[in-house]
């Protein structure tokens, strides 16, 4: 078991290794790359380390070896524009025993309003509309190999739709996890949207490949006060390097308050490390109702000249 935890940490490892320069717009996919959580969008993002719900699909496969129930999760997201674009996410785990593991199946679509198809002929509109599309179906397995060590993989069919065009493929994300056992001290690597490049008419475009690492703590373990503590490195292959950090309290396991920072971000890069730009908020609640734990959360985000992004998530657990 061991061996095969040192050669799943060797695998993720690689990529780090072999991105020397960022190399700016040059992957496609780029939905690959929203976030699907509000509450992981309050801490930075800095979760793949600290995420024990359905949004693990996206974050982190490997933490749903340890998920004991059903997990669901829906999040939608409507982003400023004079056209409307949605993004939509929905998952669900489920606990396998027979399998030596857990199973789970996701859905992420980002998707327009009608727009008007234009052409050199005709600037102002043929009278036709389209709507562009993008979507990607998941599968994932997380396994866990040791006491304190879990492994998990998802498989992903993608799909990019404009007017009468399309693009498609796959990809795959590896996850590790490993619990310490010291105060909840968690040590994750994520290799994520791995796989061969999409061809769109005549041009191929990679996907966007991300290797990422993170750490999370227990700051303080109580029955009534708990506050984690989560930091995390990504490494892209169409950018440098980005950092976040994330500070979440949680009162009677009921109420939440988050706090995020991120780090060297394109429309919120900032060199003074304390400045006010990049800062997420949110919160949370989350309430036993028969048989059911349902979560309700919220995430902050200002886009800098943009508008800033509210973020809701509802999760159930059964």
């Amino acid at each position: 078991m061991k061996k095969a935890a040192i050669i799943a940490l060797a695998v993720l490892l690689l990529p780090s290794l072999a991105y020397g320069q960022a190399k700016v717009g040059t992957a496609g996919a780029q939905f690959l790359e929203v976030g699907v959580s509000a509450r992981a969008m309050a801490l930075g993002e800095a979760v793949v380390s600290n995420i024990d719900d359905a949004s693990a699909l996206y974050y982190n496969p490997a933490a749903i070896a340890g998920f004991d129930k059903y997990k669901a999760m829906f999040t939608h997201i409507a982003y400023p524009g004079d056209i409307g674009i949605n993004y939509e996410f929905a998952g669900l785990t489920i606990p396998m025993p027979s399998l030596m593991g857990n199973v789970g199946v996701s859905f992420y679509m980002l998707s327009t309003d009608n727009m008007a198809v234009r052409t050199y002929e005709h600037p102002d509109g043929t009278g036709e509309t389209f709507q562009a599309k993008d979507y990607a179906l998941g599968l994932s397995y997380g396994a866990a190999l040791t006491e304190h060590f879990s492994l998990g993989v998802t498989l992903k069919y993608l799909a990019e739709l404009y007017y009468t065009y399309k693009a498609d493929g796959w990809s795959a994300d590896m996850g590790t996890y490993y619990d310490t056992g010291f105060r909840n001290l968690r040590i994750c690597m994520l290799l994520s949207n791995f796989g061969p490049d999409l061809k769109f008419i005549n041009e191929k475009y990679p996907l966007p490949i991300t290797f990422k690492f993170g750490a999370s703590i227990d700051l303080i373990q109580g029955p009534t006060h708990r506050i984690i503590l989560s930091g995390e490195m990504a490494h892209p292959n169409d950018n440098l390097e980005k950092y976040s950090m994330g500070l979440e309290y949680w009162f009677n396991d009921m109420v939440a308050l988050r706090v995020g920072k991120k780090y060297n971000v394109d429309y919120i890069a900032d060199k003074n490390m304390f400045s006010t730009r990049g800062i997420t908020l949110g919160g949370g609640l989350k309430t036993d109702i028969s048989n059911f734990t349902i979560s309700i959360d919220y995430g902050y985000q200002d886009f800098g000249y943009l508008d800033e992004t509210h973020r809701f998530s509802l999760g159930v657990e059964f």
